[in-house]
């Protein structure tokens, strides 16, 4: 066994931790206009992804409810690259939904693995 291996609980627990926390500051950019005003005005699809985006991101952080969270965050970002990014192109790096891509399979990865290490649920 390497010696990297001995280090996955902690690495999965700070993919976690880390994706997580940036997803909150999505959902605090369009709610709160914090810590950017958010560009695009807001209706009410944008303010129930802003909510997915902060309470789902601080339940992922967290390990509260971790799959479901996740699950939902996963779909949240699917539905968000096609509706606003998938239309224009379908290459995420000329559409700019490469972050939207990114977020939906980190958190359908945190879905399928759970909390682990570091989490109030430890699943």
């Amino acid at each position: 066994m390497n010696k990297l291996s001995e280090f996955q609980e902690q690495a999965y627990a700070l993919f976690r931790i880390v994706f997580g926390f940036l997803f909150i500051w999505h959902g605090a950019q369009k709610l709160f206009n914090f810590p950017l005003d958010f560009p695009y005005p807001l209706n009410n699809l944008m303010y129930a992804a802003g909510g997915i985006e902060l309470v789902g991101g601080a339940l992922i952080m967290i390990g509260l409810l971790t799959r479901p969270a996740a699950f939902i965050c996963s779909g949240t970002m699917a539905a968000a690259y096609w509706m606003a990014h998938g239309m224009e192109d379908f290459w995420p790096i000329i559409n700019n939904g490469e972050m939207a891509v990114m977020y939906c399979f980190a958190f359908l990865f945190i879905a399928t693995r759970g909390a682990g290490i570091w989490a109030v649920d430890k699943n």
